[in-house]
């Protein structure tokens, strides 16, 4: 984000720079006269738009699938929890540490991980574990009910993993980069040399108008990592809950986890 702030702002100043000292050569018209303000905006317009239209299409795809995605994995966590209420006691209370623990490791070491895209094997550990109690119950009604609520659990991880990544190219951010950086430059060239305060005042308010946008199209596009992300707030509450359930028959001493949702004999 930062560099495209950088390059827009060189940008704008080349382009000032270039009609005060470029212009004169290929024009041959008054310096008191030059492209109107309203004559700034117009071109503009198309461009814009599409940069509008770019936002709301990712803000409408990546980051609309990962706030569903958080939500919809949280919502099978808590299912796996009341699932195992109609399991044995043992199984109930291994079923309700797994899901504490693997709310932890969301929480505290995945969610920081997907900032940068990635991802983290502390949570595909405690889904182990939850396979392997879920074999102690094979055949009982129950079983039916854990299986389908983490299948759920891991299909919505899997979709947040991948728009925790960015979906719009590289390739396409810079070339919006350099049709700001041409728009900006041509721009400054046709400005008044004299008498332009109004067109200059209009240029740095498009050249603005248009870096911010190119920077949300950017933060929206990673919604785990920028500034308008998207908090971890399902999985905690389901963390909560889960804990809550848990020590209602246990102590906290009896999770298999520490407070980040890594084994405690490891």
């Amino acid at each position: 984000m930062a560099l495209i702030i950088i390059v827009a702002a060189l940008a704008l100043l080349a382009g000032l720079a270039a009609n005060r000292f470029l212009r004169p050569r290929l024009l041959s018209e008054d310096d008191d006269t030059g492209m109107a303000v309203k004559d700034l905006v117009g071109p503009l317009l198309t461009l814009t738009v599409l940069l509008l239209a770019f936002v709301l299409v990712t803000a409408n795809g990546s980051y609309g699938k990962a706030e569903v995605a958080s939500r919809g994995e949280a919502k099978a966590v808590d299912q796996l929890v009341e699932a195992a209420e109609y399991a044995p006691a043992a199984q109930k209370a291994a079923i309700q540490a797994d899901a504490v623990c693997y709310a932890r490791a969301v929480r505290t070491q995945e969610w920081p991980a997907m900032a940068d895209g990635n991802g983290s094997a502390a949570p595909s550990v405690r889904s182990t574990d939850f396979r392997r109690v879920f074999r102690e119950v094979e055949g009982k009604p129950v079983f039916g009910m854990l299986v389908a609520a983490d299948n759920k659990r891991s299909e919505e991880r899997e979709e947040r993993l991948t728009q925790a990544t960015a979906s719009i190219p590289g390739a396409i951010l810079w070339f919006l980069l350099a049709t700001l950086v041409i728009t900006v430059m041509a721009l400054g060239i046709c400005l008044p040399r004299r008498n332009n305060r109004g067109q200059v005042i209009t240029l740095v308010v498009i050249t603005a108008l248009l870096t911010t946008t190119l920077c949300i199209i950017r933060d929206v596009d990673r919604p785990f990592g920028g500034i308008i992300d998207i908090e971890p707030t399902a999985i905690s509450e389901i963390e909560r809950q889960a804990t809550r359930d848990y020590l209602a028959n246990h102590t906290a001493a009896d999770l298999p986890c520490d407070d980040r949702g890594n084994r405690k004999n490891i």
